[in-house]
């Protein structure tokens, strides 16, 4: 009999690979953060024992989710300026408010802040862009969630950086820093085409090349920034990233609501990974990422929450229901649009598949990262039980996560966080209300 440390016996487990596969009555092998293994409970018991033993026969395991687009600190900012559309929203109230009250502090406070709800919603990584990444990373190394940081990059003087050369100058540090981190990566970001001139972004390519990693870049947001685009280079944003050699699989464009018949091929050819954020889009009416499409033309499609500020949640579950009822809805009358796999598909392997990680994290498959995500199954709001995939997405809430592991690492616990002071964090966010709202 081979001794491991953790065996937890579930009454399902989805690996996401094979995909639309529902293992009954399973467990899940685990040594050194690893899995070793996925079987029936049954031969589990003959061929393993393990120093902690788990038995989850209520709980369906699924991979952890992993959130691809998030502006983490922005949490101390959600819901101070809602029901308005983008161009308002941002330059009217989000960048006043963050060049009044963003600091390290602020960063590393609201970033907690978000890795504590999203953790709590079963979220084991996720791929930020905003100021001080050296501090998300920090955060996030000491809690223990996976993450990649994105390495801003913006035209105008911000608290982070004054000019472009700085910007690039402040990510070397960052990527030095955490290049050799079991759980913390790093990306590119330049914020936009339209906040990011053709310099920097030829700067930011040349560096992502450089140190091997993603470009993390909003991108045809809104129907105002390819107008903008088209007065001031002549050009959709797609078409100029293209020509300043920015399309590749390195590439993930954030959002993408506002595309022509004839760039699913051009993002399919050159390998552009999407990511799809259906909630924020909607509650800041920019438009909806045309998903279906995007997958029949073969590009790899992920899922974000955006930042609090714009959400105003995080919660993986609610935008996979979001994001599959949404195709539906919008694809013809076709039911069959964006299926419960595909959208569970879309918050794990593919989130995995865009950073770069999915030889680590994405998927249940021997040798891959224990990244467990742990669903109580037994609540009156799950019952019956006919199919737990469908169920995962069409029925279940984020309260229903009791436990989240990490390369192994238990850091939710029968709902409780194991590596974060819940009470602390509290009384420090509402001091954060207590200042920001002065400045309302």
């Amino acid at each position: 009999m081979q001794h491991l440390d953790i065996l937890i016996y579930a009454g399902w487990i989805i690996p996401v690979e094979p995909e639309n596969t529902v293992y009954e009555q399973h467990a899940l092998a685990i040594q050194d953060g690893k899995i070793v293994a996925i079987l029936p409970n049954s031969e589990a018991v003959k061929r393993f024992s393990a120093r902690i033993t788990y038995r989850m026969t209520t709980h369906l395991l699924i991979p952890g989710l992993i959130n691809a687009h998030t502006h983490a600190a922005m949490s101390l900012l959600r819901g101070i300026a809602d029901d308005m559309p983008l161009d308002k929203w941002l330059n009217d109230h989000i960048w006043p408010a963050e060049r009044a009250h963003v600091n390290q502090e602020f960063v590393a406070d609201g970033s907690q802040l978000a890795i504590a709800e999203m953790l709590r919603g079963g979220v084991t990584c996720f791929n930020d862009m905003y100021f001080f990444p050296d501090v998300v990373g920090k955060v996030a190394a000491e809690i223990g969630i996976r993450a990649t940081l994105g390495l801003i990059l913006i035209d105008f003087p911000t608290a982070w950086g004054q000019n472009a050369e700085e910007y690039l100058n402040k990510g070397r540090k960052v990527y030095e820093t955490f290049q050799d981190h079991p759980l913390i990566k790093t990306a590119l970001a330049p914020h936009a085409p339209y906040s990011v001139s053709d310099e920097p972004l030829k700067s930011a390519q040349a560096m992502a090349e450089e140190f091997d990693i993603p470009i993390h870049i909003h991108l045809h947001e809104t129907a105002g920034e390819i107008e903008k685009s088209l007065e001031q280079f002549g050009e959709r944003p797609l078409i100029r990233l293209k020509n300043l050699g920015l399309l590749s699989s390195r590439l993930m464009g954030v959002h993408l609501t506002q595309l022509k018949p004839g760039d699913f091929k051009l993002l399919a050819n050159h390998g552009v990974h999407v990511i799809h954020c259906p909630e924020s889009n909607l509650k800041l009416a920019s438009g909806v990422c045309p998903v279906p499409k995007l997958l029949n033309a073969g590009v790899n499609v992920a899922l974000g929450t955006d930042g609090p500020a714009s959400n105003d949640d995080l919660d993986m579950l609610g935008e996979m229901r979001t994001a599959a009822l949404l195709a539906k809805g919008l694809n013809g009358g076709d039911a069959s649009a964006v299926p419960a796999a595909q959208a569970l598909r879309m918050a794990t392997l593919n989130g995995a598949k865009a950073l770069g990680i999915d030889h680590i994290t994405g998927s249940f498959v021997p040798g891959k990262s224990a990244d467990i995500v742990a669903i109580d199954m037994l609540d009156i709001e799950t019952q019956p039980i006919y199919n737990p995939l469908s169920q995962l997405v069409y029925a279940i809430g984020r309260d229903k996560v009791t436990d989240v592991w990490v390369a192994g690492k238990h850091l939710l616990k029968s709902r409780t966080l194991t590596t974060i002071d819940i009470h602390e964090l509290k009384a420090k966010t509402y001091l954060w209300r207590d200042k920001i709202i002065k400045f309302l």
